[in-house]
């Protein structure tokens, strides 16, 4: 059968569809609008909106197991609590839900509170899913590399208790291993929820320490300034957005977002490789920029 991969061309979306792939998967991808670069062979790109409930009907009648990932818009909770009455509606029983780390410490963020709010709706309709939680992402950094390049300044308000990043390539194989471990079961599996972090803890004085020497030039924190980090999302979103995301990293600042002891060792236990590493990120970063 088909899994369908809703926002499968997207950062992490993309990338889970490409490790399902991979794996030979029939995997059909749907986006609001088509990828730039194509879709790996064998992959069926479909374009449309799940707040068209016709088309969200025709498209989960031909699917077994749905991968479920909605982006940060100001109508995510809608969009997450009609997805998954119409998958419910379709007798699909084999689900894998992108949240986030923190949903549940974060809820007075809208952002948090509608990735709670779905899970929410999994535990109550019995639904049958396994739970992402991934903290923040590497490749969230990609947007800093001229401020990095250019400034040596890393603008990103990381704290001072930590916070534990993982590579979205990581997230996207422990994505892809429960969609086909889901897919592959005879009887629909128990829920269950990951905890996605990284192999080490950054604050903000210690990511411009690794970054001052994979440049190879000092780099400079530019603090914990969160209305200053708003000014600066307002220019890429709207202004509600911005402001939700503020309230994301007030939280990381005040409180850090570590994960559960041991979680990092049990999640490469589980892919069967060591977790990626920030500072090999970092130097992919510098090479891509000095081919």
């Amino acid at each position: 059968m088909t899994i369908l991969a809703i926002g499968g061309t997207g950062q992490i979306g993309s990338l889970v569809v490409e490790e399902l792939a991979r794996h030979g998967a029939q995997v059909r991808a749907l986006g609001t609008k088509p990828r730039l670069g194509g879709m790996p062979p064998g992959v069926e790109l479909v374009t449309g909106d799940v707040l068209d409930v016709d088309f969200m009907r025709g498209q989960l009648r031909s699917v077994s197991t749905v991968f479920l990932l909605h982006p940060a818009v100001a109508d995510e909770l809608t969009r997450a609590l009609l997805s998954l009455a119409l998958i419910e509606e379709a007798g699909i029983a084999r689900i894998v839900y992108l949240s986030m780390i923190g949903a549940d410490r974060f809820a007075d963020s809208p952002r948090a509170a509608a990735k709670l709010a779905a899970e929410a709706t999994i535990a109550r309709r019995g639904l049958s899913a396994t739970i992402l939680r991934p903290n923040a992402l590497f490749q969230n950094d990609i947007m800093q590399k001229d401020a990095l390049m250019s400034r040596q300044t890393y603008a990103t308000p990381v704290g001072s208790i930590g916070l534990t990043m993982i590579d979205g390539r990581d997230v996207a194989e422990v994505a892809a291993r429960e969609l086909l471990r889901r897919e592959r079961s005879c009887d629909p599996l128990p829920t269950e929820t990951i905890e996605l972090v990284g192999p080490e803890s950054f604050t903000g004085e210690s990511i411009v320490r690794l970054w001052s020497e994979v440049l190879g030039k000092l780099v400079t924190y530019a603090g914990d300034d969160l209305e200053a980090v708003q000014t600066a999302f307002r220019t890429a979103m709207p202004s509600a957005d911005a402001y939700s995301l503020a309230m994301i990293f007030r939280g990381i600042v005040q409180e850090g977002v570590l994960g559960d002891p041991g979680a990092a060792d049990r999640l490469a236990g589980m892919l069967g490789h060591p977790l990626r590493t920030y500072r090999a990120f970092a130097e992919e970063i510098v090479v891509a920029d000095n081919p």
